[in-house]
């Protein structure tokens, strides 16, 4: 399988855009995509992931993987981002151990999300 790192090109970051300048996603896009990506991860650019106010952000999923959210990247954050991204790819079940994880990834994550049809939570039974 491959993971599909996903890049909001429509983020502005919480700025005003400034006129003739693209805007920080779509910068944050140009800088992951003029490096090689790494094995088993495909870029991809995508309209809007809802975090405005925590922009630029991206996504990481992948079939039958926990998916991720993070956010507060920039362009700067390109290389870290590759590297998260590729151990992400080369787990079974999307959860990389805390300390192979970027910093980046470790501060500014927004949020985890199931696979699709992940069982349901069941309370432990009370024990008294």
């Amino acid at each position: 399988m491959t993971a599909t790192l996903y890049v909001c090109m429509t983020c502005k970051a919480g700025d005003a855009p400034v006129e003739g300048e693209p805007l920080p996603g779509a910068q944050l896009h140009a800088a992951l995509t003029a490096a090689p990506a790494p094995e088993d991860v495909k870029i991809v650019g995508v309209k809007c992931l809802s975090a405005c106010s925590q922009g630029a952000s991206v996504a990481l999923m992948e079939p039958g993987k926990w998916g991720y959210i993070y956010g507060r990247m920039s362009a700067a954050d390109a290389p870290d981002i590759l590297v998260g991204a590729a151990a992400y790819a080369a787990t079974d079940d999307g959860l990389v151990t805390w300390r192979e994880r970027p910093v980046v990834f470790r501060k500014q994550s927004l949020g985890r999300i199931p696979p699709f049809n992940f069982p349901e939570y069941e309370p432990p039974e009370d024990a008294s």
